[in-house]
């Protein structure tokens, strides 16, 4: 991930790098697990284009479960596909990798690894 002047949240919040937690931007979690907030592109930077296609719902191959996640960060792996290193299950109720190697794939009959870019792109 590269350094940004700032860092921005799904809640909207603007966070200084140097004052933000590695993997999210609090401790708190919702009652089934998932962080209550997570890091995101900032809106300038998602505004820039994406590389992917936009999606929003993934499933989790060990369970396959449908998960669906906030616009933003939907927007984010549409611009930046490997900006996560993980993604959560609501189905399994954690983390799990996303990338070549992760667990999860795009619910829009690809069969494209979330994290990842197509190939020939």
């Amino acid at each position: 991930m590269k350094v940004r002047a700032k860092r921005c949240t799904v809640k909207g919040k603007a966070i200084d790098p140097a004052k933000a937690p590695p993997h999210a931007p609090t401790d708190e979690k919702l009652a089934d697990g998932q962080n209550a907030d997570h890091y995101v592109l900032c809106p300038e930077d998602r505004a820039k284009g994406y590389v992917e296609p936009f999606r929003i719902d993934y499933i989790h191959e060990k369970c396959g479960g449908v998960t669906s996640m906030p616009r933003a960060c939907a927007e984010t792996y549409a611009v930046q596909p490997d900006y996560y290193g993980s993604t959560f299950c609501c189905h399994c109720h954690g983390y799990f990798p996303v990338g070549a190697n992760g667990q999860f794939i795009w619910n829009d009959g690809s069969r494209q690894k979330v994290g990842t870019r197509r190939a020939n792109v």
